[in-house]
């Protein structure tokens, strides 16, 4: 199939050709059918499958058709995504898709100055792409009105869940026309996602590429069992024998994180960091110099696991395993992207077995043991109750080489115990 046989606009064809697309992915070719045929779409595949062009193509093939002005302050179409580098990444495909044509797109996040977005709102655009606070802080300002807006994608709508941001969807979704045509899109299906769907889509038809809460199946999946302080060493040996690849790092802490960063720089790598406590144009510009080659290494907290679109990705190292388990998935999406392969490599210190566990139950399916014996937990922690005291785990060697199992017999000889309150992040990205 390609992408004449979907029907869009031949200037939108060419537009596509002109960036070397010529074939749609799985799940374009499932979804832009029927968004075409004004439905309501559920999209449940991963990052990197081609989702943005699975909604923007036919919105940009309806406006284009459509021809008219969009209203001041106004917006015929409107993405909301749950992080900056996300909306960016979305806005700049929009921008490409619609070279040649009379629409306009506008990018309102945070981060950024408010004046200039008030200003570039003005004349109304054509598709707005927003965090959903930033775009809030606009309509309080009266600087945009959603009263003609057609379409309306909710992109990684389960990290939207994730970061809180339903009660500012239920303040947007009211301000925009009750005929809009509506698409979600999302790697994971947790509960309260199927009632967002309930609440945002009507009738929508639903469409899959991978089981939700699985991985890109050419990401090849690693665990290392390694004690916490060895986790830099064997970092910096896997990471040195590919230093002319790109590589992102993953953990947990804003603080951690830039402290690994400055310890991979002083051994040699060519490293950048993003994180919570960076401004908006260091974060912009650490990716920039990711994407052209200028550094290698990038190492992140999960605000970057979303939206980073770099094919040439290779590696994802989960230095620290993340506390929410559909989070794993995101984050090693960021490799095997536009049909590459790519290799997804975990640490696991004992503290961290619990998470391996959620990760393994969320994907059903058992990570590979690249080295080490997996940690023994002997016996669940007991759930406190009030100012109680719980029982904590312990560990042991035991297991093997194999696919990465938490389960088995005490291990000989006990292990050790594990001190309250370790292994857990105490500071969000």
């Amino acid at each position: 199939m390609d992408f004449d046989m979907l029907g869009l606009a031949p200037r939108l064809i060419a537009a596509l050709a002109e960036q070397g697309i010529t074939e749609p992915t799985p799940i374009q070719s499932q979804a832009i059918p029927h968004a075409m045929n004004g439905r309501d779409v559920m999209g449940l595949a991963q990052t990197g499958s081609g989702k943005t062009a699975a909604f923007g193509l036919p919105m940009i093939d309806a406006l284009i058709k459509d021809g008219g002005r969009p209203v001041p302050k106004g917006a015929k179409a409107l993405v909301l995504a749950p992080t900056r580098e996300l909306a960016k990444q979305i806005s700049d495909n929009l921008t490409a898709y619609t070279q040649g044509t009379h629409l306009k797109v506008a990018l309102v996040v945070g981060g950024a100055g408010i004046t200039g977005q008030i200003r570039r709102m003005e004349r109304g655009v054509s598709l707005l792409v927003a965090t959903p606070g930033r775009l809030i802080d606009l309509l309080d300002r009266r600087a945009v009105t959603l009263s003609e807006t057609r379409f309306l994608v909710l992109d990684e709508a389960d990290q939207m869940l994730d970061m809180g941001f339903i009660h500012a969807l239920r303040r947007i979704a009211p301000l925009l026309p009750a005929d809009k045509q509506t698409m979600l899109f999302s790697a994971t299906m947790p509960k309260q996602m199927e009632e967002l769907a309930a609440a945002f889509l009507r009738e929508p038809v639903r469409v899959q590429v991978n089981p939700p809460g699985q991985a890109v199946a050419k990401i090849s999946q690693s665990v290392h069992f390694v004690a916490q302080k060895a986790k830099v060493d064997l970092l910096i040996e896997l990471l040195d024998a590919h230093r002319d690849e790109r590589a992102l790092v993953f953990g947990r802490t804003k603080h951690g994180m830039e402290k690994l960063s400055k310890l991979l720089e002083s051994k040699g790598f060519a490293v950048a960091s993003i994180h919570g406590n960076k401004s908006q144009g260091q974060r912009d510009r650490a990716i920039r110099d990711f994407k052209e080659g200028k550094v290698r290494v990038l190492v992140a907290t999960d605000v970057a696991a979303r939206g980073l679109d770099i094919p040439e990705v290779r590696h994802v190292y989960n230095y620290e395993l993340p506390n929410v388990a559909e989070n794993y998935v995101h984050r090693i999406g960021r490799t095997a992207r536009a049909g590459a392969d790519g290799a997804a490599i975990a640490f696991c210190s004992p503290e961290e077995m619990g998470e391996l566990k959620d990760i393994q139950k969320a994907m059903k399916a058992d990570i590979p043991v690249a080295s080490g014996r997996p940690w023994e937990v002997i016996g669940a922690p007991k759930k406190r109750s009030g100012g109680g005291g719980g029982q904590g785990r312990r560990f042991g060697g035991g297991g093997g080489k194999g696919a990465a199992n938490a389960g088995g017999r005490p291990a000989a000889g006990g292990g050790r115990r594990r001190a309250p309150g370790k292994g857990r992040a105490h500071q969000a990205a």
